[in-house]
């Protein structure tokens, strides 16, 4: 969601009552988000942040409201608790540091009837006397859009599983309590090969990301893996897919017999070149020996 930047200023009236009138540039300027989603039973923070022209202010001479809409009496965030509505008492408080300019708000146990809208208010302290300055920033105020039920996890994964080799799948989720953001859990898997990365894609919205990785087998063909998120309030949601494992080729079924083959056919050849080899010795040797009878015959014809 878009954040707007708007300058109000609250000043009192000779009757003690309050009016709102824009401020000329360079006084108070603040950025609400203008609308967020919230979960019922969970929670939402609000991002929020105000400047002043004279810089950080220290804290102790601010004060932070938070009420409905134009009835500034209706606290739904004070410093005070007595001066907070009944129905918010123990289910907001401010997470930033107001004198480091951050307003965000944290609302716990989402009702059903908290949409709002809500506005910020800062009150300057004087330094020693003086009359307290009050700034409320009333136009444009942060809606809530309920959520009856959780969002759903979303699947994704970039290759398709082959068996043996590394698969990953990251499992995200949408949320805007990133003070107490979703736990994300798998149906397989160890957390020695799990990932999480908690990202705020823009304003005041969030996404929980589950990045699992592992190796799958032959089995693992058509089975189911399913992520769930578990929301801050016991809400949960999951999604699930099933995995086609493409299975690796094996050719040994060809490299084996014909490995076999090639080497009795080699044993084959080394032996017969050996017989060879020997009996052509043999033979050259017999050769031999009938060559000198013959001589020995030609001699005594002579005779």
């Amino acid at each position: 969601m878009s954040q707007d930047v708007l300058t109000f200023k609250t000043a009192q009236t000779r009757e003690n009552r309050t009016f709102v009138s824009p401020v000329i540039a360079g006084e108070w300027r603040a950025s609400v988000v203008r609308s967020l989603d919230a979960l019922v039973s969970s929670c939402v923070v609000i991002p929020c942040s105000f400047t002043h022209p004279e810089g950080n202010l220290p804290t102790s001479r601010l004060r932070g409201i938070w009420h409905i809409s134009n009835q500034r009496d209706q606290c739904i965030y004070h410093e005070d608790n007595t001066l907070v509505l009944d129905n918010f008492k123990g289910r907001t408080k401010l997470l930033g540091h107001l004198g480091q300019s951050n307003c965000t708000l944290e609302i716990i146990e989402i009702k059903d009837h908290d949409s709002g809208p809500f506005c910020f208010r800062i009150e300057l302290r004087p330094k020693e006397t003086g009359t307290l300055e009050k700034f409320s920033f009333v136009e444009q105020c942060v809606d809530l859009k309920m959520l009856p039920d959780p969002p759903k996890p979303k699947l994704t994964h970039l290759k398709s599983a082959v068996q043996g080799l590394p698969f990953v799948l990251t499992c995200t989720v949408l949320h805007t309590c990133p003070s107490r953001a979703p736990k994300l859990t798998w149906s397989r898997g160890t957390a020695d090969g799990i990932t999480e990365v908690n990202r705020e894609i823009h304003a005041g919205n969030w996404e929980m990301q589950s990045i699992l990785t592992f190796i799958p087998e032959d089995e693992d063909d058509h089975s189911d893996v399913t992520c769930t998120s578990t929301f801050n309030g016991g809400r949960t949601s999951s999604k699930t897919l099933t995995l086609y494992v493409k299975r690796t080729e094996n050719y040994n079924h060809i490299i084996i017999p014909t490995v076999a083959a090639i080497g009795t056919a080699l044993i084959f050849a080394v032996f017969i070149i050996l017989i060879v080899k020997k009996y052509k010795s043999r033979i050259v040797e017999l050769q031999s020996q009938e060559g000198s009878m013959w001589n020995r015959l030609s001699r005594l014809s002579r005779r």
